[in-house]
């Protein structure tokens, strides 16, 4: 005949051994003469779980609850649990309140789960194993907090490349704290500007130079940003650089126009007419009606193709301008640097704005946002293949794959 406490746990049968009163125990688990507390008038076996029918619905999932090492149903699961909350409380009631005796009973009617314990090897390399699990902890930090870092600023790269020959960045000529890549703060709140509203001698401040500096440090009305590259290597190399789309919300790159400086030679871009695909000139091809008659940007361009003559009346001169087309959906322009020296250096200028004569720059803009970044690479490195929202970086694809997963705009 099977021993009335053979269903306990051998963990709850040592611990209540080790702790029964001197002379109340004869030495082994089997033979305690201790047993469960009984209420007035019979036991506790009214509180086992039913007995299994072969109809319960299995658990599922990784962490599977057990009872002597067999897996439960759920409704066993179920059972057990509602049987450990009603003999928690006939207890108390009875006035025991000691945790082992209710473990000691629960043991004995089938009221429990059995413990989970870690593995063999965890136990012997617990050091090693928390030191990798808080390594992956702040790797996944640090890679998220990136994410949301980069995520809406312009950024400067250099590919592998470009870094093993020697080439540096800067946001001032002097190279003072040169690196490796470069961030601009985005310009927040842009309200629509005409390209006559953009001054000639942008090109001419240094630095991040979006902002009025003075003690308010109000935001102009449009992002502009100044850097330089130079080749502290010992070889004489080319370079492709590229101005790509990297996140945009709200279509607002329609709106968006692009002045480039290179070298202080500037070049106007903007998404082509969606109508026509053609260049969205403004004024529109064919309306000769009006057009701009003070651009500022015009008197550092010299002879361009980009503003066109409308007509004169007098002394006044009214133009057309006729910005260059994005390359496609995702490179706003590419370029192309052959033969840079040791020591040589380039300057870059990069003007974003909306602009407010553009068809396309409508209210349903409002609250949009637009990510560019340019990459650097040499000549015959071969490029990386672009991710499905633009940008060839790394920061670029890895931003791309948090905004999928965390669905941010």
């Amino acid at each position: 005949m099977a021993d009335k406490f053979s269903g306990i746990p051998d963990d709850v049968l040592k611990d209540a051994v080790d702790n029964a009163p001197a002379g109340k125990s004869s030495g082994g688990a089997a033979n305690s003469e201790s047993p469960p507390p009984r209420r007035t008038g019979g036991t506790y076996d009214d509180l086992r779980p039913p007995k299994p029918t072969g109809a319960e619905k299995k658990q599922h999932g990784p962490f599977k609850k057990t009872r002597a090492g067999v897996v439960l149903s759920k409704d066993e699961v179920k059972a057990i649990k509602a049987g450990r909350k009603k003999l928690r409380k006939e207890m108390r009631s009875r006035g025991i309140k000691s945790k082992k005796e209710f473990e000691i009973v629960a043991g004995s009617l089938g009221l429990y789960f059995d413990k989970k314990r870690p593995p063999a090897w965890l136990l012997l390399h617990w050091p090693l194993a928390l030191l990798a699990a808080l390594l992956a902890l702040l790797g996944v930090l640090f890679i998220f907090s990136l994410v949301q870092r980069m995520r809406g600023l312009y950024t400067v790269n250099l590919s592998d490349g470009m870094l093993k020959e020697g080439f540096v960045l800067a946001d001032n000529k002097e190279f003072k704290d040169a690196a490796i890549q470069l961030f601009a703060t985005p310009s927040k709140d842009c309200p629509c500007v005409s390209i006559n509203q953009i001054p000639k001698d942008i090109d001419e401040n240094g630095d991040e130079h979006n902002k009025i500096q003075n003690d308010l440090d109000i935001p102009k009305n449009y992002f502009a940003y100044t850097y330089y590259i130079k080749n502290e290597g010992e070889s004489t190399v080319g370079y492709d650089w590229a101005l790509d789309l990297n996140s945009e919300s709200q279509r607002l790159s329609t709106a968006a126009w692009v002045i480039v400086f290179y070298d202080g030679k500037p070049r106007i871009y903007a998404l082509a007419n969606n109508a026509t695909g053609e260049a969205e000139a403004i004024p529109a091809f064919g309306d000769n009606t009006k057009g701009y008659i003070n651009l500022p940007i015009k008197d550092v361009a010299g002879d361009t193709d980009q503003f066109e003559l409308i007509k004169e009346d007098g002394l006044v001169r009214y133009f057309r301008v006729v910005p260059d087309k994005f390359e496609n959906d995702q490179c706003i322009v590419s370029g192309r640097q052959d033969h840079v020296k040791p020591q040589e250096m380039h300057k870059f200028t990069v003007v974003l704005w909306l602009e407010g004569d553009d068809v396309d720059a409508t209210d349903d803009k409002i609250g949009g946002h637009l990510g560019v970044e340019m990459n650097f690479r040499l000549v015959d490195e071969k490029a990386a293949k672009k991710s499905s929202k633009g940008g060839t970086s790394f920061i670029a694809r890895m931003r791309s794959f948090f905004e999928e997963i965390f669905g941010t705009d």
